[in-house]
């Protein structure tokens, strides 16, 4: 009687364990949470994105490049193509893209690009960092062949799940890890136990450390405008932690935003520093991908993110019958690009 008491016991606190865990899971995603359209004027999907914009960058020219083609273990993947990096003139009234052609010694045919980020060095070259799983490429962008020279290949032992990614240098950046684990089973355990281990890291030639934890998943991340501030998603506790740059590249808290939805990845405008985020509203369907009840849509916008009371503002929503999964935003000449995972991108007026 003693030892089935015991094992009695042991099964319902087992039970009670993973129902508490059931339940924090579905706060974390936001399961039960419904959106309310709210739709910008004149927007249209950008012609040959078919699967997926998971992040864009918008250089000061107008050029914008597209990081197409994610296949992200877990999530749909509609292509067996190769992933690409695509170019798009926002002073051009066709508003074609264009893929880059890759040049160099590079494995093209196992391209599979996520985050990226473009570094414009002292010659006026711009460079494109991108992450790419456990490693990080970085290539020149030749605009005379609207191609890519590849330049050099970058894996370290804590660059082990690479999200997204923020060039300081040609050579130089901060870039999150999504997860801690890297074995399939125990990254799924990490959010089903709210483990906080994700982090940032510093890389350059002469450094590699880690800069900020505590992270339930480090997502997005940029920077300011004048180079003293780092933003980044911590997308399952729906907040934006601020810090700040110090001398030896480690960062300080400074605080964190509430912008209730997980936020992917942030693009920061350069003239008035504001953020804009794209977010799922749902990481429950986000994961599920039911082609019949749909992921949504929504981008974020906070203003003034260093006063006492930021302003965070919906931009635009939609419950999945436009786009699915946004997954970025970036805004440029009164114009709005909308990027997603796996699936289309969307331009809209903002004025």
């Amino acid at each position: 009687m003693g030892k089935l008491a015991v094992l009695s016991l042991a099964a319902i606190a087992l039970a009670a364990f993973i129902g508490e865990r059931l339940v924090a899971l579905r706060h974390s995603t936001l399961s039960s949470r419904e959106l309310t359209q709210n739709y910008l004027p004149n927007c249209h999907l950008i012609e040959g994105i078919e699967y997926g914009a998971e992040d864009i960058t918008i250089l000061d020219d107008g050029l914008a490049f597209l990081s197409t083609g994610l296949k992200y273990p877990g999530l749909p993947s509609y292509s067996d193509d190769p992933g690409k990096i695509y170019s798009l003139n926002l002073l051009d009234s066709d508003l074609k893209i264009k893929a880059l052609n890759i040049k160099g010694q590079f494995d093209k045919g196992s391209f599979n690009p996520h985050g990226i980020s473009v570094y414009t060095d002292e010659k006026g070259l711009p460079f494109l960092l991108i992450t790419f799983l456990a490693q990080v490429e970085i290539f020149r962008f030749v605009e005379g062949e609207n191609a890519l020279q590849h330049i050099k290949t970058i894996r370290h032992e804590l660059l082990h799940n690479v999200n997204d990614i923020v060039a300081v240098g040609t050579e130089s950046f901060y870039a999150t890890n999504d997860h801690y684990f890297t074995n399939g089973i125990l990254k799924v355990m990490e959010p089903l136990l709210s483990l906080s281990w994700s982090d940032v890291v510093y890389y350059s030639p002469q450094t590699v450390q880690v800069v900020a934890g505590g992270f339930s998943s480090a997502n997005g991340i940029n920077i300011s405008p004048d180079k003293r501030h780092l933003y980044v998603s911590n997308i399952l506790k729906h907040k934006i932690r601020v810090m700040e740059i110090q001398k030896n590249t480690v960062l300080s808290h400074v605080k964190e935003v509430d912008v209730g939805s997980l936020c992917d990845n942030i693009e920061v405008d350069r003239e008035s520093g504001d953020l804009w985020l794209g977010c799922h509203p749902n990481g429950l369907k986000f994961m599920l991908s039911d082609p019949n009840d749909p992921p949504g849509s929504e981008v974020i916008r906070i203003e003034n993110i260093l006063s006492e009371k930021p302003r965070v503002t919906q931009v635009y929503a939609d419950d999945g019958s436009v786009i699915i999964a946004s997954s970025v935003a970036t805004p440029y000449g009164g114009k709005l690009l909308i990027g997603t995972v796996y699936q289309k991108a969307l331009i809209c007026d903002l004025k």
